[in-house]
């Protein structure tokens, strides 16, 4: 899916019919969770990062309307590996003494659970409250108290050193952190709120770099996607709508073991293949248009992220054949240019030498012209990628030096609203501890004729 100024589409209707296939079959599996270890091990390095400071983390609250099946907030769970509404995560980082004002400070990590409601159970299932004697044993983390025991903890906390006043880090966006740290400020009789600091670039340096789990987590995530663009292939033909398909896909998502798509599939045919994020999905697929197909499902909370053009009638024409091959060719020229730890990815002002974008873009510059003679450069209006991981955009700052355990897509496009054809290849790439490239979608077809040789019926 390309990265463009916004990316917030509606997936309601994706969350619809995602509901209906669940509730047809047996229940979802709980997710894949790594080692407590490994999750402790991250809050760690946060804590290095806290310059002695203090670290808020609030969990996803509960969907408001039924179809929308909850999902934990990202950092929230990186962190935590825990996937209920409602908690909270305090992370004090360790302090060296300094003058008897201010005592040393062991590291300390608590997660803090809501009271239980048993009405509410009835309905959402059983939770974890503070109170069950096996509390820090079933989540993994130091400690488990009441929630509503948050506010008194920060407070004696920043008691004992007034320092911690000006060293939280929170969520800026989270309503219930501005409310804590506004209530914290008038329990310790302050004349004005404690000066927070941004925790997103911090958690994005950790998460920008994989580790083997997550590694895991996102080939898994490839390859029921691959298996849903397959399913895709098999089903395209003139008459079908584009909702059928993006049904077939969520179905064999679900099939597969994702609980959810990573986003609200896009299956434009025609005019609407040259609409970078079209999620309506209602046009009917007429013989001899081109389909651009950017789907892709999230295991376990990590995404994948791919698309593939496909000829409705299973044949390219010349013409569509000729860009397509362009946009192939980019995309290996992107991954053949690559560097470990000195190629960038994210850089549509092709400002940047080493940028994988600056290479495609050079390729679709010089092969191919539009209708007028112009450059199909000037028909490629996006990035060339963007990270992946818990989020299908994976915060990054941009253009991101690409290094061992990052993963990225290589996704570049052409799209001509006048031929009405656009043309989008999207791979998920992972820099390996080599520093060599390794393709997640590399089963799927990519070339012309591989694309036609799987969309013939199978025997």
């Amino acid at each position: 899916m390309p990265l463009t100024g916004s990316n917030f589409r509606s997936i309601a209707l994706s969350l619809l019919v995602l509901a209906a296939v669940a509730s047809c079959g047996t229940p979802a599996p709980a997710l894949e969770k790594q080692p407590f270890e490994t999750y402790h091990a991250r809050r760690v390095a946060l804590a290095q990062k806290l310059q002695g400071g203090a670290a808020i983390f609030f969990a996803a609250e509960q969907p408001l309307v039924d179809f929308m099946p909850y999902r934990q907030d990202e950092d929230f769970y990186y962190l935590t590996g825990w996937n209920e509404p409602g908690a909270a995560l305090l992370i004090l980082a360790d302090s060296p003494a300094a003058a008897p004002a201010f005592p040393a400070r062991k590291y300390r990590e608590i997660l803090f659970l809501p009271t239980r409601n048993l009405r509410m159970e009835k309905y959402t299932g059983e939770k974890l409250d503070a109170a069950n004697p096996h509390a820090e044993h079933v989540v993994g983390v130091d400690e488990v108290l009441p929630m509503a025991d948050l506010a008194s903890e920060l407070n004696k906390a920043i008691v004992a050193d007034r320092r911690l006043a000006r060293q939280l880090f929170t969520e800026p966006d989270a309503p219930a952190a501005k409310a804590l740290v506004t209530w914290v400020a008038s329990t310790l009789g302050m004349d004005t709120t404690p000066g927070t600091q941004d925790l997103s670039p911090l958690t994005t340096q950790l998460r920008v770099v994989k580790d083997s789990g997550e590694l895991a987590l996102l080939k898994k995530a490839s390859d029921a996607s691959i298996a849903a663009q397959r399913v895709m292939l098999q089903s395209t033909r003139p008459g079908v709508t584009e909702r059928t398909l993006a049904g077939k896909i969520l179905a064999t998502l679900m099939a597969e073991g994702c609980e959810r798509p990573s986003y609200a599939p896009i299956v434009g045919t025609g005019i609407n293949s040259t609409t970078l994020h079209y999620s309506e999905n209602t046009a009917t697929l007429a013989d001899g248009d081109i389909m651009v197909v950017d789907a892709a499902g999230e295991y376990s909370m990590y995404a994948s992220d791919i698309t593939r053009t496909v000829p409705v009638n299973g044949h390219f024409t010349a013409r569509q054949r000729e860009v397509y091959d362009v946009v192939l060719g980019a995309q290996r020229a992107a991954a053949a240019a690559f560097v470990a730890g000195k190629s960038t990815i994210n850089d549509p002002q092709h400002r940047d030498p080493n940028s994988l974008d600056t290479a495609a873009w050079n390729y679709i510059n010089t092969h191919g012209h539009g209708l007028q003679g112009e450059p199909l450069s000037d028909f490629w209006i996006h990035g060339l990628g963007h990270m992946v991981g818990i989020n299908v955009h994976d915060p990054s700052g941009y253009p991101a030096v690409l290094k061992p355990g990052m993963v990225f897509t290589i996704e570049p496009g052409v799209y001509i609203p006048e031929e009405k054809l656009g043309v989008r290849i999207e791979d998920v790439f992972v820099v390996g501890q080599d520093g060599k490239l390794i393709d997640l979608v590399a089963d799927l077809p990519h070339t012309a004729d591989e694309v036609e040789a799987a969309m013939k019926p199978a025997k």
